[in-house]
């Protein structure tokens, strides 16, 4: 994304596109640590750039409102919040924001970490459809964050491809990062400013419409976390399809299908995707939002056994984040299409947790027959999550396996969690 010190007519176009309106230049020092170096990107309402922090020679991107955005109230409210969440949310898949201020304008302007790299509606325009596993493992990192932002309170409200940005990690491996928190609502907590309220007015129509869910096609402001599960849905369908699950040439076609039509097949798109797959994706596309996922968790889940190995870690991680916020318990789940009930979401959250990131805290059953059975018993309820979040009848086996757990004990763990629940517990 930097141009080379040698790239003189790279730099020059870059410092040209920076908007006339703006009030500041490249080579401008701000906060007298902050050297503008040429333009990011410009959006509707702010424009980014690229900078170096003079005593730490560090590149940074520093993001501003234009002008005309400053005269709206709303926005600067939002420029506000979002800095404020992202701050709040620690997940490496948020972008850092490390400094914010005020230009001599009085306009404000926010420090965030340079990335390199492509958001993933880039990489999709340019690879689509891209390969099932990469995409999976795509949206289980931004679920990663969002898992963080609904354990603090904030719902995004407008994720889409563009706001996923796909970087690198120091060994190479690729990174999702969730960007522009700016529309976010965000729950009032103990201590919270007054402004950090919802401040959208009931009128206003806030997010990307393909990518927003019914409820908040109807209002903006009666939303909960589930309407970021609708968008994740959507962005994997789009991922994986090379096309958005609805789509119309007009806006009033395309809100009333979202409204009242089904998705289309994502099959029909990409017929080597799995039934169970394209299940999944439709669970958070249901129009009604009690008919999804209950948290971003049960999603990651779900995701699981079309993830590469390495992206389990996601799982996990959102899996904790959940349970530990306490978004992960709930009434008994419906039955699974095999026909058997799985455990409720507590057992599932808990056993996922301690199973899968090696809790070494206090075991899940207590028994005088010590940490083996304890281990066992969480071991038992990993298999069950598993299987009743997959849906797939007769391969508990093989997504455990999957996850790294031999065939052997595999069917033994899966045996143990389909013990019937009106059997005793063993005896203490």
């Amino acid at each position: 994304m930097i141009a080379g010190e040698g790239d003189q007519t790279v730099r020059d176009a870059r410092m040209e596109a920076l908007p006339r309106d703006i009030a500041v230049s490249p080579g401008d020092v701000l906060a007298g640590k902050y050297r503008v170096e040429h333009v990011l990107g410009v959006g509707g309402v702010g424009v980014v750039v690229a900078a170096v922090h003079l005593e730490l020679d560090e590149r940074v991107a520093i993001k501003f409102l234009l002008p005309a955005a400053l005269k709206q109230p709303e926005l600067v409210s939002r420029f506000a919040r979002e800095a404020r969440a992202a701050v709040r949310i620690k997940s490496e898949h948020v972008a850092r924001v490390t400094d914010v201020g005020v230009l001599h304008t009085g306009a404000p302007f926010m420090v965030m970490e340079y990335l390199d790299g492509q958001d993933l509606g880039a990489i999709a325009r340019q690879h689509a459809p891209l390969p099932i596993e990469q995409s999976v493992e795509y949206v289980l990192q931004a679920c990663e964050a969002v898992a963080e932002a609904h354990s603090l309170g904030i719902v995004h409200r407008d994720l889409k491809p563009s706001n996923l940005f796909v970087t690198r990690r120091a060994d190479g491996s690729p990174v999702v990062k969730v960007l522009d928190f700016g529309i976010s609502k965000v729950k009032p907590h103990a201590g919270s400013r007054p402004d950090e309220a919802v401040v959208t007015q009931t009128s206003s129509v806030i997010g990307s419409p393909l990518y927003m869910s019914p409820e908040q096609m109807e209002s903006t402001r009666d939303v909960d976390a589930r309407t970021d599960l609708w968008s994740l849905g959507t962005i994997l369908y789009e991922l994986i399809s090379g096309a958005c699950p609805f789509d119309a040439p007009t806006m009033p076609q395309l809100v009333a299908k979202i409204l009242r039509s089904p998705p289309a097949s994502l099959r029909a798109h990409r017929p080597d995707a799995s039934p169970e797959l394209e299940a999944a994706i439709f669970k958070c596309l249901e129009k009604d939002p009690e008919h999804r996922y209950r948290n971003v968790a049960e999603l990651a889940l779900a995701l699981a056994p079309f993830a590469p190995r390495r992206a389990l870690l996601s799982v996990q991680r959102v899996v904790r984040v959940i349970q530990v916020s306490g978004l992960g318990y709930g009434e008994q789940p419906p039955p699974s299409s095999s026909g058997w009930d799985g455990p409720p979401q507590a057992e599932r959250t808990q056993a996922i947790a301690a199973t899968s990131l090696g809790d070494t805290g206090r075991p899940l059953q207590k028994s005088s027959r010590g940490v083996l059975f304890g281990a066992f018993a969480a071991a038992a309820g990993l298999a069950a999550a598993v299987a009743w979040m997959a849906g797939v009848p007769g391969r508990e086996p093989a997504l455990l396996a999957h996850a790294g757990i031999t065939h052997a004990s595999a069917t033994a763990i899966v045996a143990a969690a389909r013990w019937p629940a009106s059997r005793p517990a063993p005896s203490r």
